[in-house]
């Protein structure tokens, strides 16, 4: 389908028009620059909140489309997956008490969003990566039906020209292939923005790059994808490969991800940021444009830059350069797009705080900041950020500095002063970079979902620890406490209510044996381990038997040692799937006198249930 796409005649037709209108935008952004026509005297904030919705169980709940009309508020849109939501806000200009106005509508668009998904029996969540996400809600099913997403997926796929990769290190792994972009819809943001003079723009761009590392540590709130505990803010390592359309080969290839956090500083001014993505990456998406940019600047109109918008949304840097117009004057602004929902209302906004009081607080002597740090320990910064959260060790202008010393002894009296020197309120102030203070003592969202996550695993499976967690992080965001002040969950009664499929109880940690491995090997396998029952793969990972204590012992004694396991193994194997109900596994195994049964999806085994399970 993809390949169909690109090629059709209208689509050739359209694209070259486009690519005009591109080269076009180019070029009236930078009249405008030269004429002094980009907004420099005020400075506005504005933010984009991504929201996940789930059922009564704490599980995705597809019905974004259905949510978005009954809520029926211009500042709500849909996202790629229809279990997700974002709330567009409203820009403030940065003053008195602009972040109370901030967060007083984001809690009144969050409060009505909420009040339409209890009439449909939902709720909505702000964290990361949701927890109960599984593997079910990735396929291409659970994407919004909107032409767009569905054009986005299959030109990736067809530049792909494979499936799409996924191996993430952290403390478990995580590596599968999967045949859609939905995976990046696991991710979910709180996306800040703030406005910047032109003449200020390059300098405050690569500030945004210096700081990002010690910011997103501090705000790390991402730590397991599909029950795996990996980085402490997995959403920067899957959404770069969630969207990696780059071939490898068997010799090394500069490419540049369409995730990326770049790869210098930068140096003239916004419209070079623009060419060099446009140089580096393909167009995805098009659209036909009516109006020339070149000839309304001309007829004194502001041009709205369409086609460089579009391509700019499709180009997804962890900080990223835009244009708009707001009271009908162009401005340039930078878009943090590294900070995750959540844990509370009340955090977000501390985030926000401490970005925008850093930028806007920049000391003179990091103007030229390519002077004085490598770009290179920039981006390591960032990395090592995202994998160890509170705990990184950072290079801060060439000295190792932890975490915590970062923050507290060099960034946050800068954006004490940045937000004082714009006349925000001092409570507001002391209030809102308070809380980021706190939590260099007293922990992230990260590191609280991972303490509890591991507690919780020791008492009980693992699905019902995923629903605990999640049904946690509701409470304590309704509760509106921040989360250094979150208590470690209690007890475990309240997990077991929801247990309906054989995924949700099944053992995952499996041993298994191959069918030609020799069966006196299996058999002491199995007596050192105390199995009664192990499954039988072939070469290719496909269950091909099954091998139990009961029918060995039916056999009665293997003597020659050179048996193999294909040749004691039962073949003919009752199977369930994840999804099936645990009442009809135990018919199952009643019905056919069985104490086990492999859990499989397609041929694959990933799962064993036994009468201990049930």
């Amino acid at each position: 389908m993809g390949e169909h796409i690109l090629h059709s005649k209208s689509n050739q037709a359209e694209r070259k028009a486009f690519v005009g209108h591109l080269i076009d935008d180019i070029k009236a952004l930078e009249i405008l620059l030269e004429q002094g026509m980009i907004e420099k005297d005020v400075v506005r904030i504005g933010a984009e909140q991504e929201m996940c919705l789930v059922n009564s169980d704490f599980r995705p709940s597809a019905i974004s489309l259905d949510l978005i009309e009954k809520i029926n508020d211009t500042h709500f849109t849909t996202e790629l997956a229809s279990y997700n939501l974002e709330a567009n806000l409203d820009p403030f200009k940065l003053d008195k008490n602009c972040f109370a106005k901030v967060e007083k509508q984001l809690r009144g668009l969050l409060g009505k969003a909420e009040t339409e998904a209890n009439k449909m029996g939902a709720k909505i969540v702000l964290t990361g990566i949701l927890p109960t996400i599984s593997k079910n809600e990735l396929g291409i099913d659970f994407m919004t039906p909107i032409p767009r997403y569905y054009k986005i997926n299959d030109i990736l796929s067809a530049w792909r020209g494979d499936h799409f990769t996924l191996k993430i290190k952290g403390v478990d792994e995580l590596s599968l292939h999967h045949d859609s972009v939905l995976f990046e819809a696991c991710n979910t943001s709180f996306q800040l923005h703030l406005q910047i003079s032109p003449e200020d723009f390059i300098k405050s761009y690569n500030w945004s790059q210096a700081i990002a590392g010690p910011v997103l540590g501090i705000s790390c709130n991402s730590p397991l994808l599909l029950g795996r505990e990996l980085w402490k803010e997995t959403r920067i390592a899957l959404f770069q490969q969630s969207l990696d359309t780059r071939k490898w080969g068997h010799l090394p290839k500069e490419q540049v991800a369409r995730v990326s956090f770049g790869e210098h500083w930068q140096k003239d001014s916004a419209v070079e940021i623009f060419k060099e993505d446009i140089s580096t990456h393909r167009i995805l998406l098009t659209k036909p444009i009516k109006q020339n940019s070149l000839l309304k600047l001309e007829n004194g109109a502001i041009p709205k830059l369409e086609a460089l918008n579009l391509f700019n949304g499709t180009v997804y840097r962890w900080n990223r350069p835009c244009y708009g117009i707001g009271n009908g004057k162009p401005h340039l602004r930078i878009e943090n797009r590294y900070i995750p929902s959540g844990p509370s209302v009340i955090d977000q906004m501390a985030n926000f705080a401490f970005w925008v009081g850093l930028m806007v607080g920049r000391p003179k002597k990091y103007d030229d900041i390519s002077s004085i740090m490598d770009f290179r320990e920039a981006k390591l910064n960032f990395l090592k950020s995202a994998t160890n959260g509170r705990q990184t060790i950072f290079s801060w202008l060439g000295k190792p500095m932890t975490l915590k010393k970062v923050v507290r002894d060099e960034l946050l009296p800068i954006a004490y002063d940045g937000l004082k020197k714009y006349g925000v309120d001092i409570k507001d102030i002391d209030r809102l970079l308070g809380i980021i203070e706190a939590r260099t003592k007293g922990g992230t969202g990260a590191e609280w979902q991972v303490r509890n996550f591991r507690r919780l695993r020791k008492q009980i499976k693992l699905d019902s620890t995923l629903v605990a967690l999640t049904k946690a992080i509701y409470t304590n965001q309704k509760n509106n406490l921040p989360v250094h002040q979150w208590k470690t969950i209690e007890g475990n009664q309240q997990a077991q209510e929801s247990l309906q499929w054989v995924g949700q109880i099944m053992s995952t940690k499996l041993m298994k044996l191959y069918e030609d491995d020799f069966a006196n090997l299996a058999i002491s396998i199995m007596q050192w381990n105390n199995i009664h029952h192990l499954p039988v793969e072939n070469s290719k990972g496909e269950l091909v038997g099954l091998l139990t204590w009961s029918h060995i012992e039916r056999l009665g004694s293997i003597q020659e040692n050179d048996a193999k396991v294909s040749e004691i193994m039962i073949k003919k194997v009752v199977t369930v799937r994840p999804r099936t109900k645990i009442e009809t596994a135990k018919k199952l195994m009643e019905d056919y006198q069985i104490g086990c049964l492999p859990v499989c999806s397609g041929s694959s085994l990933v799962g064993i249930i036994s009468k201990v399970d049930l």
